[in-house]
């Protein structure tokens, strides 16, 4: 069991997983366009329902992102190393868009190049992320960073939130996959964060575009990471980022508070019939 769910009843700490399931689903399903509202997302993953008006891709984003977020509790709680056929395995949970195109493999490393625009001051640029051909190698030394945060002895809630910082940050500095690249990084990079004893971090989507700044100020700094590359350099430049993920920390601690909050009053009258 994961530590912030101990000393809760059965009933709150599945209430626990479902709220924190629909908010994480919601807002990183919702950073990346989807329209459903935090309540819409509710009833589709836990009525099985269709929102009237609303696309089919976006149903079945959020019904991938609650399975990956499965997948990434059952990781955790397997205690292995984590491989590459794992994340294979989280991207075709969140790519739900099942397109046969070779160029845009599901569940395998990107095999064309992939960019986004950064606007920067006055200035307007196109910010290439790793080369596919560097990929496979960069990914290795990525999955052993990940496995190195992954073995420390004893966490603290500030190496959670590094620990969170590197492997998001790095994850999408490579850009590995052809789409899907900033569900992933916020999924798997949670992975310590949770084990250490802490809720996920959820980026909230009403500050999207701060999210956005803040990595892009990163990226902007290191350039484009090659094969040669260490993955963290720069780490100076990062307090930005970090601040914001610890500020949105919020997010999540609040559920798991009000929970305990209503476990500590459940048991207080329990107390008060027994005397």
């Amino acid at each position: 069991m994961f530590a912030f769910l101990q000393d809760l009843d059965n009933d709150i700490r599945d209430g626990l997983l479902i709220q924190l399931r629909n908010l994480w689903t919601h807002t990183s399903t919702a950073i990346e366009g989807n329209t459903l509202t935090l309540k819409e997302t509710a009833v589709v993953l836990e009525k099985g329902t269709t929102i009237s008006g609303k696309p089919l891709k976006d149903h079945e984003e959020v019904v991938g992102h609650a399975k990956a977020i499965d997948l990434v509790y059952d990781f955790i709680r397997s205690g292995a190393d984590l491989t590459e056929k794992n994340l294979f395995d989280l991207h075709k949970a969140v790519q739900t868009e099942r397109i046969i195109d070779v160029y845009k493999p599901v569940g395998a490393w990107k095999v064309e190049p992939n960019s986004t625009v950064i606007v920067s001051g006055n200035d307007q640029i196109i910010f290439e992320y790793a080369s596919p051909k560097d990929v496979p190698e960069l990914m290795q030394g990525w999955l052993a960073l990940f496995q190195k945060i992954l073995q420390e002895k004893t966490p603290n809630e500030e190496k959670a939130l590094s620990a969170y910082v590197f492997l998001h940050i790095s994850f999408v500095g490579i850009h590995p996959f052809w789409d899907g690249n900033g569900r992933l990084a916020r999924l798997i990079a949670n992975a310590p964060v949770i084990r250490a004893g802490y809720p996920p971090i959820i980026i909230p989507k009403e500050r999207r575009q701060e999210y956005i700044e803040a990595l892009s100020e990163y990226h902007v700094a290191v350039e484009t990471v090659t094969a040669r590359d260490e993955l963290l350099t720069h780490v100076d430049k990062l307090d930005r980022f970090k601040r914001f993920c610890a500020e949105s920390w919020s997010e999540s601690t609040k559920l798991v508070d009000e929970a305990h909050k209503k476990q500590k009053e459940r048991n207080q009258q329990k107390n008060k019939g027994i005397k």
